[in-house]
C-alpha cells in the first residue's frame, strides 16, 4: 500500500495554526500549491475544515517538524508506517449489484455490437459476467435474445468511462487502424502539388508571353510574304 497523507487539507490547516513552518515546506509536505496555504493561512481557503495533527496520526514527528522550522529549505518527509496493510486484488468478475444484474445482458449486447475488438475477458471485467454468457448473446443463444436492447454499460452504472477506455484502447493496440470510406481531404503534400506556386505561376506567364510573340512573328512573316506575291 502506497505510504500517502491523509486528509492533506486538513493537515495543511494543523501545520499553519501550530507551526512556524513556510508556505512552501507545508504545501510540499501536503501536496497543495504555495497559494493555496496561502490561502488557508489567511482565511480565504479552507474554511469549516478542522485541523488535523498528523503527530497523531503517526504521519509526522515533532523532530521533523523542529528541522523543518529550523531551515526554510529543509523538505518534510513522510514517517513510516507502523502497520502496512497489503492492497486488496479483486479476483474474479466484478461485482453487480442485485438491483442491476439484470441489466448485464443489455450491455454485454451493447459492448459486442459497438466494440467488437473487446475479448470476452474484458467484457467480462467491465461488466462481471462470464464467457459463456457473453458467447451466448453474441450468438443469440441467449434465453431472453429477443428482449435484449443493447443499452451504454457506462449509462446503466454497471462500468466507468475511464474503465471502459481502458479496455478498448488496451484492445486497440497493434490492430491496423480502419481505412477511411467515402470522400475525404487530400493529403497536404498532394494539395501543394494541385496549387501552383508563385514562381511556376511566373514561368507560366512568361511561356504564355513567348508563345504569343513567336505567333505574333510568324503573322508579320506571312503578312509580307503575301505582300510580295501581291507586287509580284
Amino acid at each position: 500500500m502506497a505510504n500517502t497523507l491523509l486528509m492533506p487539507k486538513a493537515t495543511a490547516v494543523w501545520l499553519v495554526d501550530n507551526t512556524a513552518l513556510s508556505f512552501e515546506q507545508i504545501a510540499q509536505f501536503c501536496g497543495l500549491h504555495p497559494l493555496e496555504v496561502k490561502a488557508i493561512a489567511d482565511g480565504e481557503s479552507a474554511q469549516g475544515i478542522k485541523g488535523m495533527d498528523p503527530i497523531i496520526t503517526g504521519q509526522l514527528t515533532r523532530d521533523e517538524i523542529a528541522r523543518g522550522e529550523k531551515d526554510v529549505n529543509y523538505r518534510l518527509k513522510l514517517s513510516e508506517p507502523k502497520v502496512r496493510v497489503p492492497e486488496s486484488k479483486r479476483k474474479g468478475p466484478r461485482y453487480t449489484p442485485l438491483s442491476k444484474r439484470q441489466d448485464r445482458p443489455n450491455a454485454i449486447l451493447w459492448l459486442v455490437r459497438n466494440h467488437p475488438e473487446l475479448k470476452d475477458a474484458q467484457i467480462a471485467r467491465l461488466v462481471g459476467t462470464t464467457k459463456s454468457t457473453i458467447e451466448q448473446i453474441r450468438e443469440r443463444k441467449h434465453w431472453n435474445s429477443a428482449n435484449l436492447q443493447p443499452m451504454d454499460p457506462v449509462t446503466l452504472g454497471l462500468t466507468s468511462q475511464i474503465d471502459l477506455d481502458l479496455e478498448v484502447n488496451r484492445a486497440s493496440r497493434g490492430r491496423e487502424q480502419p481505412q477511411p470510406v467515402g470522400d475525404t481531404l487530400l493529403p497536404a503534400a498532394l494539395t501543394e502539388r494541385l496549387v501552383p506556386t508563385p514562381e511556376k505561376l511566373k514561368d507560366e506567364d512568361q511561356e504564355l508571353d513567348a508563345n504569343a510573340v513567336f505567333a505574333k512573328l510568324s503573322a508579320l512573316k506571312s503578312k509580307d510574304k503575301d505582300e510580295d506575291d501581291d507586287q509580284e
